[in-house]
């Protein structure tokens, strides 16, 4: 099976910070830049990669996230695209390896990356990813019907859907670990709890959210 992770992707001025705070989550360090400036932590289902927002290509602002993905055979999935109707699929070659992209809803391009074996100028870490915990962004759509067949296409997931007029991306988590044991290793933070979980304030001002 050709798996694909959904990677909620966080611009942030402070790499370190939001980390540690990932970290403290419940998330665990699996990729990072040896130059720093880009760390990806994996959960059980799903990750999260931070990127240095000044040295974003594309002019992102700190506490920005895009949707991102990862997998080990974008030629297949590229196929898969084309067969389902997507038919502007492609791949192309960037800096850091291949990608595979595709017009998704809402005006959205949605971009995969092809997971990389030449890890030259990073550094991986022997993580254990904590099952039980899962990445589940939210996503503010207006076409929820649209990514509902997406992501089946993809087979990836899992996500959380809000109405929205611009699509936007939330990085949220489920969890089946005791919330007050979360919320005890989050106290520096000052979560607080609500109808259906934890919210919380990540160092770059964004509301995270922990179901569970």
């Amino acid at each position: 099976m050709n798996e694909v992770v959904i990677r909620p992707l966080r611009f942030t001025d402070d790499v370190p910070a939001m980390r540690a705070f990932l970290e403290t989550l419940g998330l665990r360090s699996r990729i990072e830049s040896d130059r720093g400036g880009w760390v990806e932590l994996v959960a059980g289902r799903g990750m999260v990669a931070l990127h240095d927002a000044a040295g974003s290509d594309m002019g992102a602002k700190p506490g920005e996230t895009t949707l991102a993905f990862e997998a080990d055979d974008i030629e297949e999935l590229k196929d898969r695209l084309e067969a389902a109707g997507y038919e502007d699929a492609g791949i192309v070659d960037e800096a850091f390896g291949r990608v595979l992209t595709a017009s998704g809803p809402d005006g959205t391009k949605l971009w995969i990356d092809e997971r990389s074996k030449d890890l030259y100028g990073y550094t991986l870490h022997d993580s254990a990813p904590d099952p039980r915990w899962s990445v589940a962004p939210s996503l503010g759509v207006s076409d929820q019907a649209g990514w509902e067949r997406l992501l089946s296409t993809l087979n990836a997931g899992p996500v959380l859907f809000r109405t929205a007029a611009e699509f936007d991306v939330r990085i949220e988590f489920t969890t089946t670990e005791d919330l007050d044991e979360v919320a005890r290793r989050l106290a520096a933070y000052q979560p607080e709890p609500g109808a259906d979980g934890l919210s919380v304030v990540d160092p770059d001002g964004q509301t995270v959210r922990v179901h569970g």
